[in-house]
């Protein structure tokens, strides 16, 4: 697996990035839709992609399992 540095993602992944973390708020719960969990998904797919995971739906999938539980 490929792993990339946070830097070298370029202006379209990073969109892509952005509209997997938009879909993946929109399917946690409302309650759940805080700026700090969705700070905290944001992360998780970014090190994922930084991980070498670049399949959209896994990205959505991890980042909804990440925003099930609310940041503290």
């Amino acid at each position: 697996m490929t792993r990339l540095a946070y830097n070298e993602f370029d202006a379209e992944f990073v969109s892509t990035l952005r509209a997997v973390l938009d879909e993946a708020v929109k399917r946690i719960s409302e309650e759940n839709r805080t700026p700090a969990t969705k700070a905290k998904m944001a992360e998780r797919i970014v090190r994922r992609a930084a991980a070498g995971v670049t399949d959209a739906g896994v990205l959505i999938t991890e980042a909804v399992e990440e925003g099930r539980v609310p940041a503290a």
